[in-house]
């Protein structure tokens, strides 16, 4: 205890205060306390703010006629509900059930031996509860209880004379019953949406067919079973379909005509909609020798999307466009996104545009928007500008040479110096490409190439995404900014935890700044770290989202930034134009002011959107990946380790990408430990270290063509035979009577 100032009894510590409310059944009056502890009238006074830090902690609760009682506390076990996984992995939870009104408290599960290895948003586990904090509490999982879907995708399949569906879900760890009358025709081997019957408790749960989606195996059926798992809006309303083939393209008047302007769109190969095109030339004002004048002219979604109107509804409900490898599913109706909103060239579109002035070191001058009028000079692909800027030039692209592309170069390596002093984050980790043939199916899977022409772009869409944020901050409009926070203390310190053995310090006192994390990814390149050092500093960052309360973007260096130059694809982007378009008077398609006002809550809802497609997306990679590797069962390849966890090893593949388990079992005779702090499963007997990073050899084991999930051995280890390739999980035989 603390002693009180006149050597009156001491003050009671918050711990003892605790404890001995929380011995009491009910609320205590300040001046029970008081009382309990022996203390003076002028010692109440700081009992008093005590008692006001302890409620802000979370640690009492306030109630009525100014009385504390322990703050509502979760069962010692209880069900909860998985509502957040990060890109560690972390798995977040709240309690299944809460009081009304009061905000649920945060739990964090911890990997657990009894529960599934694999948890997923929604899944329902049995866990003993520990409270580690004011409103947080970890979760060690007694019995995972899964999920009870409205609806269930799988493949439809006869087990004698029984009809079922198997769930293409790895979540889902049950097959579902479907009687006769409710099987609608659906033949083995097909690919079928279910509706799940609730309420029966033996036996296999039912469900009925309510939709054929094709035949399983068919390389479209990958995508589909991730739209219909992740809930992939693919249907657009009539009124949303109505309005976009009925609005009619702008003329010239009330706009800048940019119409003999050589604007070009620079695109993947297979891009469907261009929102984007971009020029530069040398500036001809004498005062800035050496310097840049370009141009980035973007879609004018904002004319044919109004708000409030159907497409705009729409739009929001979507949040973005979604890309898989053999399709997208557009945020707009196809009328707009592939034709009236698209750049195409030769053809008379509308835009927003900025100029920007450059000098001849890269750093921007001055800038403008503008509404404009354009008509693209080409339709290129990153890899037909590379080539042409090399010198080997399609005949078709030659005469763009000196009037596009060149000048674009020039002025994209003044840009590129400037960002090199500006050091923004660089991690280096590869994207992986699925390549269909012709026919549909993987022709290949390998990292995606990374070429100057990309860099081109991505630079001039950051500094029209710069400069449109600054003019809304400049005309104090609403802002819709792409914030990335700074790491996380937590977060730094795991990073520290595993980089510090090898030799690399992150400095603990002063405010970390991207070049701080350049500087170790510098050291660790050609080094046997590299890869470790690159996946691990990429955990470490904060998730990058939608927010009208600016918090910088770290990760780009950058104090102010908002996503402007896809507004077909990104709802955000909108937002940006609509914000413009009425802080700079430029017509019809502002903000709305009641858009405006929910901006935080409409923030929330497109990062959450986001995340749901870049799941889908990754979730039909993968079981595009899964097929092209489904002949290889018994090879073997060069692999690093991406992950460790307490069940085992992911793995992925050094030439394709392609991810996969290592059971423990097949880690080799040891028991191994899960040592989340240094990424790594650990040998208890032999102290051998399997890491994060680390260069791994490894079989191939088995395939499930229906999870998409792959299954490796190490090589040189004892393990079981090898597996093979199969299209559905082993049925469900339920218990014997």
């Amino acid at each position: 205890m603390a002693r009180g100032a006149r050597g009156d009894r001491p003050l009671p510590s918050k711990d003892e205060i605790l404890r001995y409310v929380a011995e009491r059944d009910g609320a205590l009056h300040k001046r029970d306390l008081a009382r309990a502890f022996g203390l003076k009238a002028d010692q109440r006074v700081a009992l008093k703010q005590m008692l006001r830090e302890l409620i802000a902690e979370g640690a009492i609760e306030k109630g009525r006629g100014r009385r504390v009682a322990p703050a509502a506390r979760l069962p010692a076990v209880a069900v909860i509900e998985v509502v957040d996984v990060d890109v560690d992995g972390d798995v977040f939870a709240k309690p299944a059930t809460s009081p009304p009104g009061r905000e649920p408290p945060r739990i964090h599960v911890l990997p657990g031996k009894r529960a599934g290895a694999a948890l997923g948003v929604g899944d329902r586990v049995l866990a003993k509860l520990t409270p580690v904090g004011p409103d947080l509490y970890q979760a060690e999982p007694i019995r995972e209880l899964g999920t009870a879907p409205d609806q269930v995708i799988g493949i439809f399949e006869r087990v004698g004379r029984e009809a079922r569906i198997v769930p293409t879900d790895r979540k889902i760890k049950t097959e579902f019953h479907v009687d006769a009358a409710d099987a609608a025709q659906a033949e083995p081997g097909e690919l079928v949406l279910g509706e799940v019957e609730a309420g029966r408790r033996l036996g296999l749960p039912r469900a009925r067919i309510v939709e054929r989606i094709g035949k399983f195996g068919d390389p479209r059926s990958y995508s589909l079973i991730a739209i219909h798992t992740h809930g992939i809006r693919t249907a657009y309303p009539p009124a949303a379909v109505a309005e976009a083939t009925a609005i009619a393209l702008p003329g010239v008047d009330g706009r800048e005509d940019l119409r003999t302007v050589p604007l070009v769109t620079i695109d993947p190969s297979d891009a469907r909609d261009h929102d984007d095109a971009v020029w530069a030339e040398p500036d001809d004002d004498p005062a800035n020798p050496g310097g840049f004048h370009v141009i980035v002219a973007i879609a004018d979604v904002a004319y044919f999307v109004r708000p409030g109107s159907a497409i705009d509804l729409e739009a929001r409900a979507r949040g973005n466009s979604t890309y898989f490898p053999d399709r997208m599913v557009p945020m707009l109706p196809e009328a707009l996104a592939a034709d009236k909103c698209s750049l195409k060239p030769a053809l008379d579109r509308p835009c927003l545009a900025v100029h920007l002035w450059y000098d001849a070191g890269g750093d921007k001058r001055r800038h403008r928007f503008v509404r404009g009028l354009m008509r693209s000079a080409a339709k290129l692909s990153y890899e037909q500008v590379q080539a042409a800027y090399e010198g080997r030039p399609e005949p078709e692209i030659a005469p763009l040479l000196e009037l596009a592309i060149r000048p674009l170069y020039r002025a994209f390596i003044a840009v590129d110096a400037a960002r090199e002093r500006r050091a923004p984050l660089e991690i280096d980790l590869p994207e992986r490409r699925v390549v269909l043939g012709p026919d549909g199916h993987i022709a290949s899977v390998a990292p995606r190439p990374r070429l100057a022409s990309h860099r081109l772009i991505e630079e001039f869409m950051i500094a029209a995404n710069i400069a449109a944020a600054e003019t809304l901050e400049a005309h104090k409009a609403p802002c819709m900014y792409r914030i990335h926070d700074v790491p996380a203390p937590d977060k730094l310190e795991a990073l520290r935890e595993v980089i510090e053995p090898l030799g690399y310090k992150l400095a603990r006192a002063q405010v970390l700044k991207p070049q701080h994390f350049n500087q170790i990814l510098a050291k660790a390149a050609g080094t046997p770290h590299e890869r470790l050092v690159n996946e691990i500093v990429l955990r470490s960052q904060a998730q990058a989202q939608y927010n009208p309360a600016n918090l910088g973007h770290f990760g780009l260096a950058l104090r102010r930034y908002a996503h402007f130059t896809s507004p077909i694809r990104r709802y955000a982007d909108l937002l940006v134009h609509r914000a413009l378009i009425g802080a700079l008077g430029l017509g019809p398609g502002s903000l709305a002011p009641a858009e405006a006002q929910r901006f935080t809550e409409i923030g929330a809802e497109i990062s959450g959107l986001e995340r749901q497609s870049e799941a889908a997306e990754r979730d039909a990679t993968n079981r595009y990946v899964a097929a092209f590797m489904a002949e290889r069962v018994g090879a073997t390849f060069p692999a690093h380790i991406s992950g460790a966890t307490h069940f085992g090893l992911f793995v992925a593949l050094d030439a394709t990408g392609a991810e996969g388990l290592v059971p423990m079992r097949s880690l080799g005779d040891d028991f191994f430990i899960h040592v989340p702090e240094r990424h790594a499963l650990v040998g208890r007997r032999s102290k051998r270290a399997f890491t994060v990073g680390d260069a791994i050899a490894v079989a191939l084991e088995e395939v499930n063509l229906a999870t998409g999930s792959l299954r490796f051995a190490l090589v040189g280890e004892d393990r079981p035979p090898a597996g093979r390739a199969h299209a559905r999980p082993r049925p469900y035989r339920g218990k014997r009577r």
